[in-house]
């Protein structure tokens, strides 16, 4: 077996061993946060709002935010750390707070396998749809608090509570820009490239890569500050191509592999990274049908089908591929100049992230 070999087998692993770690950590913060939200005992509907909020987020899948953050504190050592789990928890709550939301705004009614909590409270309320969507809502705003409430419970000293806490809190706060600004460039004709890079860092880079590694630094006792350019600068990277990658699989990947429907963000007209390719590739005449695709709000598998075959045709979907590909591989050039600072095995894991990203999708 070869070096390299050996060594993606080994963070293989090491992803494997956090995502079962967290899932038992998971669970066991739900099992006692029923007696720790203040609530009065007349109350039936706060702890079904706190049973949808755990079902949503033990549906978890590779919990790559959660390998993040534990690595980011491997750069610095492999003792263990205090107020790593805390922050781990607190990461995913944040999560659980975005796809709530998320799924009100995409009207999705599943999420992870199952029903999403927008969806659960419509079918708790089939003659209420206002009280459905408030207490969906309220329930991503209570998963969004929990985030910062587990921070500033956990055990590491206060002021890498408080550093913590105001990393999540920015992190919050570019995740709702980056909603905002989704949604807003879907309204304009012709979002140029630099507004989809945009989109990518702040709706998703900045919480779900940059944040889980300061979090990881401040834990193990590295200031993160002083890295800051340089720990961007790779979230970005990784952030842009991992939005190519989900891009491309919309239109271009395997339904059965994804287990959800192919075209969804055609039919939704979100002029995201694929559609910024084709538009920019395709003839007059192609150009034509995939703006009536994106403007027509119901479109038949047909017109789906007809749209990929336009992005094979006039080589959008090689673009694409290369373009993913160009930019995980900046990404992992980033952190290979890391190497005079700090560990060598973590180092190698955020070299190898992005480019696996890239892998798993092509």
């Amino acid at each position: 077996m070869t070096d390299t070999a050996v060594l993606t087998q080994q963070i293989r692993a090491r992803l494997v061993g956090y995502e079962h770690r967290f899932a038992a950590l998971f669970e066991e913060y739900f099992q006692g946060l029923s007696g720790a939200v203040d609530a009065p005992s007349f109350s039936r509907f706060t702890p079904e709002c706190l049973g949808l909020l755990r079902d949503l987020s033990l549906r978890g899948g590779k919990r790559m935010r959660v390998a993040l953050l534990f690595e980011a504190a491997r750069l610095v050592t492999d003792e263990p750390v205090e107020g790593l789990d805390a922050a781990a928890l607190s990461i995913e709550l944040l999560q659980t707070h975005a796809l709530v939301h998320d799924d009100i705004i995409d009207d999705s009614p599943t999420r992870r396998g199952g029903p999403s909590t927008y969806y659960a409270y419509r079918e708790k309320f089939p003659r209420n749809p206002q009280a459905a969507l408030g207490l969906t809502l309220l329930a991503g705003d209570l998963a969004l608090a929990l985030s910062l409430q587990v921070l500033l419970n956990s055990e590491a000293s206060l002021a890498v509570r408080q550093a913590m806490v105001e990393v999540q809190t920015r992190a919050a706060s570019a995740t709702f820009v980056g909603q905002i600004i989704d949604m807003e460039r879907d309204f304009a004709t012709s979002p140029g490239e630099e507004v989809l890079h945009h989109v990518a860092e702040y709706k998703s880079a900045r919480y779900s890569v940059l944040a889980p590694m300061q979090l990881g630094l401040l834990a193990a006792g590295e200031q993160p500050a002083p890295f800051e350019p340089e720990l961007r600068r790779y979230a970005r990277l990784v952030g842009i191509s991992a939005q190519m990658r989900d891009d491309y699989l919309d239109l271009f990947g395997d339904a059965e592999t994804m287990g959800k429907p192919t075209g969804t963000d055609i039919r939704d007209g979100r002029r995201n990274y694929t559609v910024h390719a084709i538009l920019a590739m395709a003839t007059d005449t192609e150009r034509a049908l995939v703006e009536s695709a994106l403007d027509n709000g119901v479109c038949t598998p047909q017109t789906i089908a007809a749209v990929r075959e336009i992005g094979h045709s006039c080589g959008a979907e090689r673009k694409l591929r290369a373009d993913m590909r160009r930019y995980a591989d900046l990404a992992a050039a980033e952190a290979a100049g890391w190497r005079s600072r700090w560990r060598e095995e973590a180092v190698a894991f955020f070299e190898y992230l992005p480019l696996w990203g890239v892998e798993r999708a092509l």
